[in-house]
């Protein structure tokens, strides 16, 4: 792991960085000349920075904090090792961590062992998730006292429109765009294709499928921490907020998964159109759990500003052939590539704690072997469909208690997850919309 930082003399200090539960990166910067130390031992802060709230502030009720003297954690650093930090001005790294108990056992509080428990419950099934994500975003000017669009390098000149898949759109940030790629060849982020899309200065990034869900996890995470550096880089933000315009589509962060077996053969793929039992076991699951993880897919205040009708959310539990007004979208194409995508995150999400309830959800159904309903045909705003969640305090409640969140969390993640978003409830609603635009546009 230290090869890299030899291959690199020109990095003088790291960063040992874990995603909280609202994904913020928590950690310390160290001397690059004692990274042998934290490679070798791993690093200790307490357990109760995994369970702040989005101001980075203690959980006013956590048993975490003074109930048990604030106690450390040990974190230790993860498959990926060292990597560059593309958007900061000195040559830097990043060692990403996550945190384990004193006697080595895996913190269930950390939003990564979370999504390694469900992946642990497939690898016991022998089989393998294999997933990619779409990760929405706005480029965003916040110099002024309104949000809007940044003025193009190319022309000088803003573009208040929505621009959906315009070359045009793209070419205006080409620079951006360049560097943003540059950079995640440099991160090993493996970033396909690029589109612009319905919302103001609004672009999609889709990242490569792998089969490896840690992994996948860990790109889009590393990927939002990449894109908000590196915009501020180039003189303006980026945010993954759900819903930064009242008057436009906000951002998703789409999740398409098929599954292998043994012998790495597709159990969605029968060969047709329609998919496989498994497949339909797998939706059946993804369905029955989606109220209750609600708060995974919409954790924040501004999230479900995003779910209304005939926005491009899905506010509908349902599924469907090639629909993407559905909450659950079977696409078309090479039956070799039969998969599920699931549309209803934000791009605000916890990458982690998003394929977590995802992956989870589908093996529920796979396990039970549960039959869905019909899947839909048609606009399933207009249907009659047992709804999402719209408001924050509903979902907690549902993620709660929920029996089928209760079989993809461990309880004390269920716990820390719920005071979290109470305490963020009560504190929201003391600010006013522009305030909370303020806090999340940097932050999620």
């Amino acid at each position: 792991m230290n090869n890299w930082l030899r291959k690199n003399p020109q990095v003088r200090t790291i960063r040992v960085a874990a995603a909280d539960l609202n994904g913020q990166a928590r950690g310390k910067r160290i001397p690059s000349r004692f990274a042998d130390k934290v490679t070798t031992e791993g690093t200790r802060f307490p357990v109760s920075v995994l369970n702040l709230d989005i101001w980075g502030e203690d959980i006013d009720d956590s048993p975490l904090v003074f109930e048990t003297g604030d106690a450390d954690g040990v974190l230790k650093p993860t498959e990926r090792g060292f990597m560059p930090m593309p958007w900061l001005d000195a040559p830097s790294a990043l060692l990403p961590i996550w945190m384990f108990r004193e006697d080595g056992r895996p913190y269930p509080g950390d939003p990564r062992h979370a999504l390694r428990a469900v992946l642990d419950r497939y690898k016991a099934r022998g089989l393998t998730p294999v997933c990619a994500v779409e990760l929405e975003f706005f480029l965003i000017d916040d110099s002024g006292r309104n949000l809007q669009v940044p003025v193009s390098p190319r022309s000088g000149k803003r573009r208040k429109a929505a621009e959906t898949m315009s070359i045009r759109a793209l070419d205006q940030f080409d620079l951006f765009f360049t560097d943003l790629y540059d950079a995640c060849e440099e991160m090993d982020i493996p970033a396909d294709t690029a589109i612009s899309e319905a919302g103001l200065g609004q672009f999609e990034i889709n990242l490569m499928h792998c089969d490896d869900a840690l992994r996948a996890a860990d790109d889009a995470w590393l990927f939002k921490m990449l894109v908000k550096g590196l915009a501020r880089r180039h003189g303006f933000a980026a945010s993954f907020m759900a819903k930064p315009y009242e008057d436009y589509s906000g951002s998703g962060l789409h999740t398409h998964f098929s599954v292998l077996d043994e012998k790495g053969d597709n159990i969605f793929d029968d060969g047709g159109p329609k998919g496989t039992d498994t497949l339909r076991h797998a939706v059946a699951g993804c369905m029955n759990a989606m109220q209750g993880s609600a708060l995974v897919f919409c954790p924040h205040a501004n999230s479900f500003d995003r779910m209304v009708p005939e926005s491009h959310a899905p506010t509908g539990v349902c599924w469907a052939y090639e629909n993407r007004t559905a909450a659950i979208r079977i696409p078309s194409g090479s039956h070799k590539a039969r998969r599920i995508e699931h549309r209803v995150s934000g791009g605000d999400v916890n990458p982690y704690l998003m394929l977590a309830a995802v992956l989870g959800a589908a093996l529920n159904g796979i396990e039970d072997a549960l039959e869905p309903p019909a899947p839909i045909t048609g606009n399933a705003y207009a249907a009659e469909l047992p709804r999402m969640p719209s408001d924050w305090k509903t979902a907690i409640d549902l993620f709660e208690s929920c029996p089928h969140v209760a079989r993809i969390f461990a309880p004390e993640m269920i716990r820390n997850f719920v005071l979290t978003k109470r305490q963020e409830l009560h504190y929201m609603q003391e600010l006013t919309p522009e305030e909370q635009v303020e806090i999340y546009l940097d932050t999620v």
